[in-house]
C-alpha cells in the first residue's frame, strides 16, 4: 500500500472518538494501584482490557504471583496481529497508575472521568491510560489491514514500583525476539517532536536518621532527629550538585537531579522530640556517572556525619535502574522519525530524558528501544488529563509502523 494512501486510511481512526472517551473514561474509573502503594494491584483493569482483545490473533497471559495483589496475580497480557513477516513490532503499555496525591488540589475526583473539550481529566489518563486506548485502535486498525510486520500489544502491572512483576517478568519468559522492534508510548512533548532513546540512572534512597527522643520543653536533654534530617539532607543536596555537576545536552535537564522527597511519619505529638526521622532521596543520575560510586559517596557521609555528632544514621538502596541507550540512528528510531513525519507532517528528534519506563529494562536485555507519545506532560499531576486528539493521532503512527516504509 503506498504511503499516501495507507495515511489516508488511518484517517479513518478520526470517527473512534466515542471509543476513546469510552474506553479510557473506563481505565480511569478502575484504579489499579500497586501494593506498595496502598492498592491490590492491576487485576480488574486487566480483565477489563482483555475483553477489548477480541479482534486479536492470539491474546496470553503471564501474570507474576504475588501474594498482596488480588487473586495473588499481578496480569500482564500479552496480544498480537499476525503480520507478513517474522518480526514483531511491539507496544509495551502499563495498567498500574500512581496514587492521587492531594485531593484538595484535584477539581473533580481523580478516579471518575470528567471530559471537558478535548480532555479527559482523572489519575492514570495520560500515564498510561493514553498509551493503552492508542494501542487498542492502531490494533483495531490492523486488523482489517493486514500489517508487514505482526504488531505486539503488551500490557503490563508494576511499572510505578519497579516492574519486577511486570516487564521483567515477561522479558525472562523470552517473549521478545532480537529482531524485533519496541515502542514505549510512556514519554513525550506536546508536539509529538520528542523521541526518548536514553533515561539517566534512577537511584532511590531510604535514609534513617537517629537522634534522642525527649519531652520539646527539654531539648538540652535530647537530640532532634529532624532537625538533624534537615540539616543533613540540605547539605547533601548542596554537595551532590556540586560534585556531580556535569552536563550532558542530550537529556531535559541536562543535569543530574539529587530531590529529597518522602517523610515518613515521626512522632504522633507535637511536644514530643522525634528520634527518628526518616526521609528519601530522589536521585536521577547521568549515564556519565557511575552510580556505585554516587552510593559509596554517600556512605561516606553517613559516616563522617556518625562520628561529627555521635549518633547513628544508616541508608538503604530502594531502588537501582540504569540502562544504556539506544543509538540515534537505530532502525526503530529511524523508522519513527520517518513515520511521525509522514503521518503528522512533524521532525522529530532524540533527546534523553530522567524519568524511567520500561525502555530501560529492554536495552539492559540488549533490545534497542524507543519510547515515544505526544502529550502535555501531566502524568503524576493533579487534574492529569490526556487529549483525544493526540490518543487518536499517536495511534495513526503506532499502525504506520507496522508496514514496511
Amino acid at each position: 500500500m503506498p504511503s499516501s494512501i495507507l495515511v489516508d486510511s488511518l484517517n479513518s481512526l478520526d470517527s473512534k472518538r466515542d471509543f476513546v472517551v469510552d474506553t479510557l473514561s473506563r481505565l480511569i474509573e478502575i484504579k489499579a494501584l500497586s501494593p506498595e502503594n496502598g492498592g491490590n494491584g492491576e487485576w480488574d483493569k486487566a480483565e477489563y482490557v482483555e475483553g477489548l482483545l477480541d479482534f486479536a490473533d492470539d491474546v496470553r497471559r503471564y501474570d507474576a504471583e504475588d501474594e498482596r495483589a488480588k487473586n495473588g496475580l499481578r496480569p500482564n497480557i500479552v496480544a498480537k496481529i499476525k503480520g507478513k513477516s517474522s518480526r514483531t513490532l511491539w507496544i509495551v503499555t502499563h495498567l498500574d497508575v500512581v496514587p492521587e496525591g492531594d485531593l484538595s488540589l484535584w477539581e473533580s475526583d481523580p478516579f471518575k472521568a470528567r471530559v471537558e473539550g478535548d480532555r479527559i481529566y482523572g489519575r492514570g489518563a495520560e500515564d498510561n491510560g493514553q498509551a493503552i486506548v492508542s494501542t487498542l485502535l492502531a490494533g483495531m486498525f490492523l486488523a482489517e489491514n493486514e500489517p508487514d510486520l505482526s504488531f505486539g500489544m503488551v500490557f503490563v502491572s508494576d511499572e510505578e514500583t519497579g516492574s519486577d512483576y511486570g516487564i521483567q517478568h515477561l522479558i525472562k519468559k523470552g517473549i521478545f525476539g532480537k529482531n524485533d522492534l519496541f515502542v514505549v508510548p510512556d514519554a513525550g512533548s506536546p508536539d509529538g517532536s520528542l523521541i526518548e532513546v536514553a533515561e539517566k540512572t534512577i537511584l532511590w534512597i531510604r535514609f534513617e536518621i537517629f537522634g534522642k527522643q525527649g519531652h520539646a520543653s527539654r531539648p538540652d536533654t535530647s537530640f532532634n532527629a529532624s532537625r538533624r534530617a534537615m540539616k543533613m539532607l540540605l547539605e547533601l543536596d548542596e554537595i551532590l550538585h556540586r560534585r556531580y555537576d556535569y552536563r550532558n545536552e542530550l537529556f531535559e535537564p541536562p543535569f543530574s537531579t539529587f530531590e529529597p522527597t518522602r517523610r515518613e511519619k515521626n512522632v504522633d505529638n507535637v511536644n514530643t522530640i522525634p528520634g527518628l526521622d526518616v526521609s528519601y532521596m530522589d536521585c536521577r543520575i547521568l549515564p556519565d556517572y557511575d552510580v556505585d560510586e554516587v552510593i559509596e559517596f554517600l556512605e561516606n557521609f553517613l559516616e563522617r556525619k556518625r562520628n561529627e555528632d555521635g549518633y547513628d544514621c544508616r541508608m538503604e538502596v530502594v531502588q537501582k535502574s540504569w540502562s544504556p541507550p539506544t543509538d540515534e540512528d537505530a532502525e526503530i528510531v529511524l523508522k519513527l522519525k520517518k513515520a511521525i513525519m509522514d503521518v503528522r507532517g512533524i521532525k522529530a528528534r532524540a533527546i534523553g530524558v530522567g524519568g524511567n519506563t520500561c525502555a530501560s529494562f529492554f536495552r539492559r536485555a540488549g533490545f534497542e528501544t524507543a519510547v515515544w507519545n505526544t502529550s502535555d506532560e501531566t502524568a503524576h499531576q493533579p487534574n492529569e488529563y490526556a487529549r483525544i486528539s493526540n490518543i487518536i493521532e499517536d495511534a495513526k503512527v503506532f499502525a504506520y509502523l507496522a508496514f514496511e516504509r
